[in-house]
């Protein structure tokens, strides 16, 4: 072997394959030790140099070979030599990463049941237990029976209980405030029993809860802080240093002035009996959401429409739904993110694009920025789902996933596997296989709880099989790839991952 020491030699790496070719971009030049150029030396003994170059992958290259074409010179004269075969084929394994959308579908606020309470107060006069009629007037407790009237006629609304909590003001003995607490129960619960009589609801057991607190301490420091009494802060620092009930009412009652200002202002509105009725609104159910949904979606509230589009599993009702949704609101930024999110899994990215541009418009937060950066991801502009993915002001784990799918793409797998986390699944596994962690794929493809009908999870188990000189978990492996896809047959047949199988029988046998 020798390199005589005034010659050039240019050599250009070529994958050659069926219907084309496609050389390397750098082109190396050697040079003998005479030759007055800058190129990499040679002695004439010979000697070894290092080149590193790329070319984008074509599917045709997985079955191909790399050959190497030389030129030789000295001085004027040139001779093109034969082309030197290199290596067989390409491992295509990194194209196997899954690279479908992540998005993120933003929630419906829609709740079934919404309880709420309508209350009313029937007022007593100092140390009387007895209803007046004026108070069976009054406008709240009108309002009141008007109320459980309706609510009892509406099959929407359910009635679920009444609470009485009966008061005497803190003035007093303590024992007969008790026994007038307990009296004044007794008058509020016959008056609100006989609103309920004939309502079917009130007849369950526990329906009515009576409550009675002999001196109303708390409702007497409420109405204390919203009162415009001059001496206030005094009689709220009363209450904060004593708890007696007996010391506290002494120590009040010294403030004169005071005092008479509680007793025309304060202590009257205590002497009363509260009346809440609980009632619970229920809304359609999911069933006739998204029968209501399919029929006219007009005449539902935007989170029930919104609800409809989660609850839907097809995806083309899922899209009409949500473009209800933006019909109805066009300002609602969940409805434009979920359409395009149906949108992107319907495999329209450019249509999916629009959608998430007009939820842009109303807010760039991160949920559109990932869903935005999916979109780029599946029409392959990586650097701008990439860019994206970045711009976000919080990672979420969807994505971290893109990240990875980037990263892979890449060659960047110590990045991917970091991107990827430890939830088991396919890229994780792949990037890990790529890396170099083949055990640990194998690890994470035994713990997924559920093989993908694609094949690919499956078919990576074959890969991993052949790299661990596994045979039976590589047959095992592929057989289950190709009972879910059986196409995969034909790419297993020239994937250089088994090339030391080809000749095997049950490979052979399996392939076919």
């Amino acid at each position: 072997k020798y390199f005589n020491k005034k010659a050039t030699l240019e050599v250009t790496p070529v994958l050659t394959y069926a219907g084309g070719e496609t050389a390397f971009d750098k082109v190396q030049v050697l040079q003998g030790e005479k030759v007055t150029a800058n190129n990499k030396v040679i002695t004439y003994t010979g000697g070894d140099f290092t080149y590193t170059s790329a070319i984008p992958y074509k599917e045709a290259m997985k079955k191909s070979e790399l050959v190497l074409r030389t030129k030789a010179s000295i001085k004027d004269k040139s001779l093109d030599f034969d082309p030197f075969k290199l290596a067989d084929g390409v491992i295509a394994t990194s194209t196997l990463v899954e690279k479908h959308a992540r998005s993120i579908y933003m929630k419906d606020n829609y709740v079934r049941i919404i309880p709420e309470t309508k209350m009313a107060d029937i007022n007593y006069v100092i140390n009387q237990a007895n209803i007046r009629n004026s108070e069976l007037k009054a406008e709240d407790i009108t309002l009141l029976k008007e109320y459980i009237s309706l609510v009892s006629a509406n099959p929407n609304r359910q009635l679920k209980g009444a609470v009485i909590s009966s008061y005497a003001s803190p003035d007093g003995k303590f024992d007969e405030n008790e026994k007038l607490s307990v009296k004044r129960g007794t008058t509020a619960d016959k008056f609100i029993k006989k609103e309920f009589d004939k309502i079917e609801a009130a007849k369950a057991e526990g329906f009515f809860n009576s409550l009675t607190t002999a001196e109303d301490w708390d409702g007497f420091k409420t109405e204390v802080e919203n009162s415009t009494i001059q001496d206030k802060d005094l009689i709220l620092r009363v209450l904060s240093m004593y708890s007696d009930p007996e010391v506290r009412e002494k120590e009040i009652k010294n403030m004169s002035s005071a005092f008479e200002a509680l007793k025309t202002d304060v202590l009257p509105t205590l002497r009363r009996s509260k009346m809440m009725v609980n009632v619970d609104t229920i809304g359609r159910s999911d069933e006739q959401i998204l029968a209501q949904a399919k029929s006219d979606p007009e005449v539902m509230s935007i989170e029930e429409i919104l609800h409809a589009g989660t609850l839907a599993t097809d995806a083309n009702d899922k899209l009409a739904f949500f473009k209800a949704a933006a019909e109805k609101d066009p300002k609602c930024i969940r409805a434009h993110n979920n359409v395009g999110c149906a949108l992107l899994s319907l495999g329209k990215p450019d249509e999916a694009l629009a959608a998430f541009d007009k939820a842009k418009a109303i807010e760039n937060n991160d949920v559109v920025k990932n869903n935005t950066g999916f979109v780029y991801l599946v029409k392959g502009d990586m650097a701008k789902a990439e860019e994206l993915f970045n711009s976000m002001t919080a990672a979420t784990t969807e994505s971290k996933w893109g990240l990875g799918v980037i990263a892979v793409t890449k060659g960047e797998y110590d990045k991917a596997v970091n991107y990827f986390g430890t939830e088991p699944c396919f890229n994780l596994a792949l990037a890990q296989v790529l890396k170099g962690d083949v055990t640990k794929a194998k690890a994470t493809l035994d713990s997924m709880t559920e093989m993908c009908k694609c094949g690919k999870p499956s078919y990576l188990k074959g890969i991993v099989g052949a790299r661990l000189d596994d045979k039976t978990y590589m047959l095992n492996g592929l057989k289950e790839a190709f009972g879910f896809k059986a196409e995969l047959k034909d790419y297993a047949k020239t994937d250089l991952e088994f090339a030391k199988y080809f000749a095997d029988s049950a490979f052979m046998a399996l392939v076919q």
